[in-house]
């Protein structure tokens, strides 16, 4: 009995086996199949990926190569720096989506479906992006208004944001700080508020306030502000200087200077200034004002005597 038992768990184990083997031949046959009926097929798609990725590393090098050409054409008509920069970014993003939208009719995408896609989205987009917007519409314009260029050094009065105009891009310009740090500002935001710009003009006037003390003698100190203006290389001769009476404040009289240097030398000549008129200050005994309180205190006596 136990034999027949075996040799019954024998037979039904090689019965699983085998049909065990003839699924997976099956399958493997199914899968066979499949590959020669689709391989030509999987042939042309792969051929297809490796002509995109090729087109797209040739489309690279033909971008580069109009991008470089385009950059020469506008240094050559010594065009704005501002406008080669604006002008090199929104080449680059018109060229690569140009790209982008060739490889894919490559692949069966029909053109009137992008079109359609591209033309329902774009309102969507549009109201997504409305600061995106706004910022392309501000670099567009200060390209054409110009109330700064590449070099100029601007204050942006709002947020009070300064330094040096290193780049103007389609949605951005980057300011460079004294400093050394880099400023990103919207495009928008410069053109829809104040902007001072500190190097638009070739010259710029000194505007110095010191104050004194009351006690203090006027005259002399006026008239060593003024000796030292006169006396530095770098404020001009041939325009306005003048020293006057600013204020009187509560702690102080302030005395103003005023003169006119080259822009370049402006802030070297305030600090020399500056220290100059404090170290004659303190030789001439003239006394630099600072906050104080002077406080008054009275007695008062009784009209009554003790009884």
């Amino acid at each position: 009995m136990l034999l027949i038992a075996e040799t019954a768990v024998v037979e039904e184990a090689a019965a699983a086996a085998t049909e065990t083997a003839e699924s997976a031949a099956e399958e493997v046959g199914r899968f066979t199949a499949y590959l020669q009926e689709h391989i030509p097929d999987l042939v042309s798609f792969g051929i297809k990926v490796l002509l995109a990725i090729l087109f797209f590393c040739l489309g690279r090098i033909v971008i580069g190569w109009i991008r470089r050409l385009v950059k020469h054409s506008l240094s050559r008509s010594k065009a704005d720096k501002g406008v080669e920069q604006f002008v090199d970014s929104l080449l680059k993003f018109g060229l690569y989506f140009l790209l982008i939208f060739s490889i894919s009719t490559k692949f069966g995408v029909d053109t009137a479906s992008v079109a359609a896609l591209i033309a329902s989205g774009g309102v969507a987009l549009g109201l997504a992006l409305q600061g995106s917007l706004s910022n392309f519409a501000g670099g567009v314009l200060i390209l054409l208004l110009k109330p700064f260029e590449v070099g100029d050094y601007i204050v942006e009065d709002t947020n009070h944001n300064e330094g040096t105009v290193k780049e103007i891009q389609i949605f951005y310009t980057k300011l460079s700080t004294i400093d050394n740090k880099t400023i990103v500002i919207p495009n928008g935001i410069l053109t829809n508020n104040s902007i001072t710009n500190m190097t638009a003009q070739p010259e710029r006037r000194l505007n110095i306030k010191i104050g004194i003390t009351y006690e203090a003698d006027l005259k002399k100190a006026k008239d060593v502000i003024e000796k030292l203006l006169y006396d530095d290389e770098c404020v001009m001769k041939d325009k306005e200087i003048a020293v006057f009476v600013d204020e009187l404040s509560d702690s102080a009289v302030v005395i103003g200077a005023r003169g006119w240097v080259n822009n370049e030398e402006f802030w070297p000549t305030q600090w020399r200034l500056l220290e100059e008129i404090k170290l004659s200050f303190d030789e001439e005994k003239i006394e630099i004002a600072y906050p104080q309180i002077s406080v008054h205190m009275s007695t008062t006596h009784g009209l009554g005597g003790r009884s």
